[in-house]
């Protein structure tokens, strides 16, 4: 039987020697039952293939295609196992910001996790009486600060400890920063940071806080 198998597949062989092979060059199973039935056709009919080689042949055959599923179940488990290895990794790294201070771009600040409003701008020009307003949602100035003369380009920080004039605590709230006496390149703003949201799909995790949600790239310092 196993030379009527030979011929056979030599025979396929020949038919396409002069042929460019563009198939498969691993066996399936419809390709086993193929090569299986093109057996048991061209079998010697005074010595035909016994119960126990078909057997053994199928046998070999499943222990052949089991180990290739399950290469292929070990490799998905693999690649999840590393997503999850991945996702817990930037989890603990976010994590670790958990209770500090982010300096992101926006004109909106809340207390930081001193309790203080603070934050910086950048002017586009000189100004001889820079000033910096935190205002309410009614409209109302809550707080003024002065900064003086600044020159072009420079960076001014500006802080606020969330008292009023007779040193009570004001509500926190959120607060918009306006500008006075000069044109700004960029306002920043200091944020608590909250928490941390990492999505399922162990993408980037976001960091929470007062005034929305940020990426680690988004802060451009951090205290």
């Amino acid at each position: 039987m196993t030379t009527i198998a030979n011929d056979y597949i030599s025979s396929l062989t020949t038919q396409n020697s002069g042929a460019k092979t563009t198939g498969s060059q691993t066996m399936d199973q419809s390709s086993f039952l193929k090569l299986m039935s093109a057996q048991l056709k061209m079998q010697d009919p005074f010595q035909p293939m016994d119960n126990t080689q078909m057997v053994a042949q199928m046998a070999t055959f499943s222990q052949v295609a089991g180990t290739a599923e399950m290469n292929v179940s070990l490799k998905n488990i693999s690649s999840r196992l590393d997503a999850m290895a991945n996702s817990t990794s930037r989890i603990s790294d976010a994590a670790n910001w958990i209770g500090k201070s982010m300096l992101v771009d926006g004109d909106i600040v809340t207390p930081d996790r001193y309790g203080v409003y603070g934050g910086e701008v950048k002017l586009a020009e000189a100004a001889d009486g820079l000033s910096i307003e935190l205002i309410d949602a009614s409209g109302n100035v809550v707080k003024s600060i002065d900064m003086g003369a600044r020159p072009a380009g420079s960076t001014v920080p500006f802080y606020w400890d969330g008292t009023d004039e007779n040193g009570n605590m004001i509500d926190s709230q959120a607060l918009q920063v306006v500008v006075k006496g000069a044109n700004t390149s960029s306002i920043s703003t200091w944020a608590a940071i909250a928490g941390v949201q990492s999505p399922a799909d162990a993408s980037s995790a976001r960091l929470i806080t007062a005034i929305g949600e940020f990426s680690p790239s988004d802060a451009q310092k951090l205290s």
